[in-house]
């Protein structure tokens, strides 16, 4: 919710800062962000929590296919995000042509979509599972980013925009929450599976960034590409997925 809140804000600012400049908006933002550190320091941990000696004593779990498919499934999930991370904005100020003012209220939907979007998730998975709420999850993305990729009406954009900011960060709760059902018996295995986890999303967001920056400059700034690619990885993603789970079994 956090995430949502923080893009709501920079959808707001932004376009007033821009008023003043560049240069000041990149200052203007580096003041608010030193602000907020400098407001949430004391909310560090102080320390580690002391391990548990229990758990301890566990030996580490090999990583099974269906970890190894989650962790596919969710740097896949993480290339299909990228289109609407960072080409969004541009797409509707100059693909568009509706101007920067424009874009920026779309990026404050995409902003109100995620501070909504754990808690959503969360209800979702505590009815249906973390395994069908992510697959569903999977399936839903695919849609949202692909609605772009086919249609510009206004409805649909706000449909997408809306949809995407939802589970750019409440897809974070349902894989976690993914990886405590697949090592249930494993407890002490769970961190370090999250830590791989989190790792495949950074690298594949990153690679994601500068692979479609560099063909969006190739193609001559084809937007609609984008977002097609981002919508086969998420495809992609479900497609991993349900076929780990039918090769290791459902859990």
């Amino acid at each position: 919710m956090g995430i949502g809140l923080g893009i709501t804000a920079s959808g707001t600012l932004v376009p007033l800062l821009l008023h003043q400049g560049l240069t000041r908006t990149w200052i203007g933002l580096g003041i608010l962000a030193l602000i907020l550190t400098l407001v949430a320091w004391t909310g560090w941990p102080r320390q580690d929590s002391p391990a548990s000696p229990t758990l301890n004593r566990q030996r580490p779990l090999h990583p099974t296919a269906r970890l190894w498919g989650l962790y596919s499934a969710y740097g896949l999930n993480a290339f299909g995000l990228v289109p609407h991370m960072i080409f969004l904005v541009d797409f509707i100020a100059r693909g568009l042509g509706q101007g920067l003012d424009t874009g920026s209220r779309y990026w404050v939907l995409f902003g109100l979509g995620a501070i909504v979007g754990p808690v959503l998730n969360g209800y979702l998975a505590d009815r249906a599972g973390f395994g069908p709420a992510l697959r569903l999850a999977f399936l839903i993305q695919a849609f949202a980013v692909a609605l772009l990729a086919f249609s510009s009406g206004t409805v649909w954009l706000i449909v997408s925009t809306v949809i995407v900011g939802a589970f750019t960060p409440g897809i974070v709760p349902l894989v976690l929450g993914r990886v405590h059902e697949l090592l249930r018996h494993h407890p002490a295995a769970q961190k370090g599976a999250w830590s791989k986890a989190t790792t495949s999303f950074a690298i594949a967001q990153a690679l994601a960034a500068y692979g479609m920056s560099f063909l969006f400059v190739r193609s001559g700034g084809d937007y609609l590409l984008l977002f097609a690619l981002g919508s086969c990885a998420l495809v992609l993603a479900l497609g991993v997925d349900l076929v780990v789970g039918a090769i290791g079994g459902r859990s």
